[in-house]
């Protein structure tokens, strides 16, 4: 197994890596919206915090070797179902292949942001 961590997407906020690489596959923990740089929430709509999450993904799949076109598995976490079909708009343009999904609504996610996504992704040999 190989740990990824990439400065360009936030630090874990717990005993957990940002990513493990198993067999050339990712699994990343979940992320958050928040901006790496500045440590703080990166927006307050659902768009906004979807963006936020989609750049920290983009950061810690390039780290591991692929992308978004790699994915074959996400499960993402809403706040509010409300929010599902704004969320898709920003998920569709990262995910256009279209990988399988699970999307829920919980009842509080970290720091009281409106989504977190995880991503399960092939690495090309």
């Amino acid at each position: 197994m190989k740990v990824i961590h990439t400065d360009k997407a936030p630090a874990a906020i717990g005993p957990y890596s940002q990513a493990i690489v198993f067999q050339n596959v990712l699994f990343t923990s979940g992320q958050i919206p928040v901006n790496p740089a500045t440590g703080e929430i990166a927006g307050t709509t659902i768009e906004e915090q979807a963006e936020q999450v989609m750049k920290n993904l983009d950061a810690v799949l390039k780290e591991a070797g692929t992308g978004f076109e790699n994915a074959v598995k996400t499960t993402c976490f809403l706040a509010d179902m409300a929010d599902f079909a704004a969320f898709n708009e920003v998920y569709a343009k990262y995910f256009v292949n279209k990988p399988a999904r699970s999307c829920v609504a919980v009842k509080t996610l970290p720091k009281n942001v409106l989504c977190e996504v995880e991503v399960i992704a092939a690495i090309e040999a």
